[in-house]
């Protein structure tokens, strides 16, 4: 995989914008990814035991958090510490009340449906994980910590199995309406509030104003007293340490040093259904999300983030049905997009119940910027239909 990304890093120059015959090599690069055979989470877990990472990120015990001169320019998570009252959130790096930072987030799984929007709670969401279901339909899990008050959040829909590893890797209680036959046996793995178990006549409600799948809802106090009936605990794991690196307050995670940098103004998805894209503005440093043609918008305006990943994976189907087997054990490449900018990156995973990590071609973790991220997984057959373009060419 790294090596495949050095050999498409030659055609690219940072700082420039990428010309026609770069994203042509680029494709190509990432096309023959798509072909590796595709392997157990098992068989996974042993390969990243046997290769060690280029480089391996240690503290130094000796550093006090006054030494910042001698501390990276990102968190380190020993340093996650309460003050005044506030605590940085393991979703976006920013300084919450206590109370909600520590608090254990909730994944809920939301329709995209044209009939569904708008999204309700999706403005709130830290991270938002959106992943292709059955025909050509996309559908996403929004981990929202600040669902305190939320009266109205979903529409809710049911879980796919891939979306259970999603939910464990920010150690969240996972919000869905029912599953597929596939999904059932992997529901044990997670914590989790089912609109099809005895407890869903206390977590979710249905409204009048749309139509029946697209009328399902939860809200902040039907979460939490879901929780409370079904004995979760509502903080985080002791062992849990976060999923992202962030960048430290005041410092700005820059792409511009990393190996094939590259301008991203407009980046694409290519999401057949949905066709969404976001494009960045430099007004406010967000990437603004559109599809269907227009803005997206939440219930509480448009959708915009600080950060997005486009994370490409193997997939295939369940036996002779639509629904989709998304292999998200086997490392794959990427991209991360922040700041207007763009790099080539590979995805891991340490064993099967482990955390995601993002890598540039150097194998130096990615840094996160502080705010909100969305992660677009895309299967990589689909590889050539997502984009990423110049500022000059932001629409």
């Amino acid at each position: 995989m790294r090596n495949g990304f050095r050999r498409m890093a030659i055609s690219w120059t940072a700082g420039l914008t990428m010309s026609v015959l770069a994203m042509a090599v680029m494709l190509t690069g990432c096309a023959k990814e798509a072909s590796v055979e595709v392997t157990t989470a098992l068989e996974t877990s042993a390969a990243a035991e046997a290769t060690e990472p280029d480089i391996i990120i240690r503290s130094d015990p000796e550093t006090t958090k006054e030494d910042t001169g001698s501390l990276p320019d990102y968190y380190l998570p020993e340093e996650r510490t309460e003050e005044g009252g506030m605590i940085r959130s393991y979703l976006t790096g920013q300084m919450v009340e206590a109370a909600r930072g520590n608090r254990r987030p909730a994944a809920v799984m939301m329709s995209n449906d044209k009939e569904a929007r708008p999204q309700y709670g999706m403005n709130r969401a830290g991270v938002v994980y959106e992943a292709p279901v059955e025909g050509g339909m996309n559908r996403y899990m929004a981990l929202i910590e600040d669902y305190d008050g939320l009266e109205r959040i979903g529409s809710v829909r049911s879980c796919r199995t891939y979306y259970t590893y999603f939910a464990r890797e920010f150690d969240a209680i996972y919000v869905h309406y029912g599953q597929s036959t596939f999904a059932k046996p992997y529901l044990k793995n997670v914590d989790n509030i089912n609109g099809l178990d005895a407890i869903g006549g206390l977590a979710f409600y249905r409204t009048k104003d749309k139509k029946s799948p697209h009328n399902a809802y939860t809200s902040g106090d039907r979460i939490t007293a879901s929780i409370e009936k079904l004995g979760y605990t509502q903080s985080y794991d002791p062992s849990y340490q976060g999923h992202y690196l962030f960048a430290r307050d005041g410092r700005e995670a820059s792409l511009e040093q990393r190996p094939g940098v590259m301008d991203a103004g407009t980046v694409k998805t290519g999401y057949m259904m949905n066709q969404a894209y976001f494009v960045y503005d430099p007004s406010d440093g967000l990437y603004h999300r559109y599809q269907y043609g227009g803005i997206h918008q939440g219930d509480e305006g448009p959708v915009a983030v600080k950060n997005v990943i486009f994370q490409y994976c193997q997939t295939g189907h369940y036996a002779t049905t639509d629904y989709l087997d998304i292999n998200v054990h086997t490392t794959e490449c990427g991209y991360f997009m922040t700041d207007g900018k763009a790099i080539p990156i590979n995805w891991e995973k340490d064993g099967e119940f482990g955390t995601t990590r993002y890598y540039d071609t150097n194998h130096d973790e990615v840094v996160l910027n502080q705010g909100k991220t969305w992660v677009c997984i895309i299967p990589t057959r689909d590889f050539a239909k997502s984009e990423i373009m110049g500022n000059e060419d932001t629409q």
